[in-house]
């Protein structure tokens, strides 16, 4: 029986995605690089460490360490997310709604642990979770499966009894890799991308989210 909901949290808890593209920006430009919104999009849903790695093997910069620009981009996203990140649409429904349903909730990002931490506290929701894991921790990030199974085995459930609710593909996948009903929620761009149809659900938001929708979902096991 499904009795734990799992989320992502860039671009499906909180506005990030665009916050991220600008720190992003700003810190490779101390580096020479310029990436176009076309570019940005290959590396979507990894973690930050991944993405830096990625670039500079593209781009061969030498200016700074992997290191340096990594850490340099998660300071400048947090101190961004900080002054003017924005809860997504139907966040606090969304939470309520599982709250209510009496669901172990949890949070599985590919983001480092600090900046999670800094946009739940900014947010106020980190009293919803039971369990917060950080694919930093793990030896691979999404779409392995790692973060979601950690998340999971926090909250003492199995992978068959958890909804994950995620935003790109890259998530949906590790969703989907650990076995776990999974819910989709894509940016408005991406919505007709056809490897969404992976998802058990897909929803333009999370507001459209209901009772209806969990009995589907359960009638599915």
């Amino acid at each position: 029986m499904i009795n734990t909901v799992i989320f992502d949290m860039d671009g499906l808890l909180v506005d990030s995605e665009p916050l991220w593209g600008l720190a992003m920006q700003e810190v490779f430009n101390t580096v020479g690089v310029t990436l176009t919104p076309d570019l940005w999009h290959k590396t979507t849903g990894l973690r930050t460490k991944e993405v830096v790695s990625y670039w500079h093997h593209h781009f061969q910069w030498t200016a700074k360490s992997e290191e340096q620009v990594t850490d340099e981009i998660i300071s400048t996203v947090i101190r961004m997310i900080i002054a003017e990140g924005r809860s997504m649409e139907g966040l606090h429904y969304i939470l309520d709604f599982f709250k209510e349903r009496q669901f172990k909730i949890g949070l599985a990002s590919s983001s480092p642990k600090r900046l999670i931490d800094a946009v739940v506290d900014n947010l106020g929701i980190s009293p919803y979770f039971q369990a917060v894991a950080s694919a930093e921790f793990e030896d691979y990030g999404k779409p392995h499966p790692a973060v979601y199974l950690a998340c999971a085995k926090a909250l003492g459930s199995m992978p068959l009894e958890c909804i994950a609710f995620e935003d790109s593909i890259t998530g949906m996948t590790a969703a989907k890799a650990a076995r776990m009903t999974t819910v989709v929620v894509p940016e408005a761009h991406n919505r007709q991308d056809p490897r969404y149809a992976l998802a058990n659900l897909k929803l333009n938001s999370l507001l459209e989210f209901n009772d209806a929708s969990l009995l589907a979902i359960q009638a599915l096991k």
